[in-house]
């Protein structure tokens, strides 16, 4: 009777406790992929993607890993340069993700900086500066609909 008690206080605490996988990491990453991780990382974090794409843009050759509501990008090599989420469950320690409101990024996310521009409206952490990280809230209808998190190129 004790095991079975026990067995069940550890399925429901499981059950409970949010997934390392589904957590958005200001300025690192998401969904237990970080900027800089290879591709080999990526796969052995979260398996075979749905598709992979080999092409380029005005930044070089890039490949891009697609999963369900996840994208990770390799621009110009074999580490994660860019990762982008449309997935719900993603989500900061804090709870933000999309889905939430301009006002919740605000309340929670420390040195967040939020902005309207041609035709669009982001909330984001960092510098864009070449070489640095940003974390950007897309935000649509005053509500996050993806988060990316990445290198700056340009």
């Amino acid at each position: 009777m004790r095991l079975a008690l026990a067995a069940m206080v550890v399925a429901v605490a499981l059950a409970l406790a949010p997934a390392a996988s589904s957590m958005i990491v200001i300025q690192r990453g998401m969904a237990g992929v970080a900027v800089g991780m290879t591709k080999s990382n990526v796969l052995a974090t979260l398996g075979n993607p749905m598709r992979i794409r080999n092409s380029s843009n005005e930044f070089g050759t890039y490949t891009r890993f697609d999963y369900t509501n996840l994208t990770i990008l390799f621009q110009g090599g074999l580490r994660v340069s860019t990762m982008r989420t449309t997935a719900p469950t993603e989500r900061t320690a804090k709870g933000i993700g999309v889905g939430s409101t301009i006002a919740a990024v605000k309340a929670k996310v420390p040195n967040v900086k939020c902005r309207r521009q041609a035709g669009f409206r982001d909330c984001y952490v960092g510098t864009f500066k070449p070489g640095h990280i940003i974390t950007d809230f897309q935000i649509k209808n005053g509500r996050v609909t993806q988060v990316l998190i990445g290198r700056v190129l340009d």
